[in-house]
């Protein structure tokens, strides 16, 4: 049997709030926040207000910015959700920290989202949700995580922003490197376009030429598909290089738009027509929300278990 809606509640943690009231009010449930604060020696202080005995919470707290302080408060919340009393605890985590850091590149460097990733299994979660988790050289996060993980993507939505809010000349989608093209494909499937993906040929040890793997990108409007925009750096190399192949316009889109070290500003003063994120991180650009994303999951494969 499932349950009432009034045993379902959401909370929302330090980089939660802002989507778990979002989600809250798509599945008709309770909202709540958490109490959250540092004492003067920088721990963290974690206090659940509402009654959580024998309910059913999604707790949404993203790891982006302050990846350290937010993956302490979750696993906080998290172990006292349960010791409090809580039937099934579901972290939403939209932006999974560390999980660039899936190889060791130098001798004796921490594997950093294998850590993570038992940190998080060894709390009570029930399950664990996530965002366009950024996937390299993981084949399948699930192995990494010994409870319950789904990792849904943004890119349905971000196409369907694009397709409402723009008008483009011939438009073809590209993925900045060969890891992009898995959501350069989605939005171009959505979209009804070609797409293709940047290689970077190596003429010397100095000289490096960037290209398209097949299609030619000259007198098009361009959108640019990305899960991360941190720095910037990619962004900006890659408008560049289409600029030099003759490409026309530009619309960058991401999933988690980081936008550290004056990334914002460098992307918008190379003239692009938009930038686009999702509110997995709260930023300038974060004009797509992933709550409906999140609740349709919710919808169709929680609730069969509570």
């Amino acid at each position: 049997m499932g349950v009432e809606r009034e045993n379902i509640i959401c909370l929302g943690g330090s980089h939660g709030t802002h989507l778990a009231v979002k989600l809250a009010r798509i599945l008709n449930v309770d909202f709540d926040a958490i109490e959250v604060r540092n004492f003067p020696d920088g721990e963290i202080y974690v206090r659940i207000i509402p009654e959580v005995k024998r309910r059913t919470v999604i707790y949404v707290n993203s790891l982006a910015l302050k990846p350290n302080q937010y993956l302490v408060e979750t696993i906080l919340t998290i172990e006292t959700l349960k010791d409090l009393g809580a039937e099934k605890v579901y972290a939403v985590i939209p932006y999974m920290a560390y999980a660039r850091q899936d190889s060791r590149f130098k001798p004796g460097e921490a594997i950093s989202i294998e850590i993570v990733a038992k940190m998080l299994s060894n709390t009570e979660v029930d399950e664990i949700i996530t965002v366009d988790m950024h996937l390299h050289r993981i084949e399948d996060p699930q192995k990494l995580f010994k409870v319950p993980f789904h990792n849904l993507t943004a890119m349905h939505e971000i196409a369907k922003y694009i397709r409402a809010n723009y008008k483009l000349e011939n438009p073809i989608v590209i993925g900045p490197d060969e890891e992009a093209e898995q959501w350069a494909k989605i939005v171009a499937g959505d979209l009804g376009l070609e797409y293709d993906v940047l290689e970077k040929e190596r003429i010397s040890g100095e000289e490096v030429i960037v290209k398209t793997r097949e299609l030619n990108v000259q007198g098009r409007d361009i959108i640019v598909v990305d899960d991360i925009i941190s720095t910037g750096g990619t962004v900006v190399e890659t408008v560049k290089a289409l600029r030099r192949l003759g490409a026309k316009r530009f619309l960058i889109a991401c999933t988690h738009p980081l936008l550290v070290k004056n990334a914002y500003n460098r992307i918008v003063s190379l003239g692009v027509e938009d930038i686009i994120g999702t509110d997995t991180v709260l930023s300038p650009i974060s004009k797509v929300s992933v709550a409906p994303v999140i609740a349709e999951y919710i919808t169709s494969h929680i609730r069969r278990d509570i």
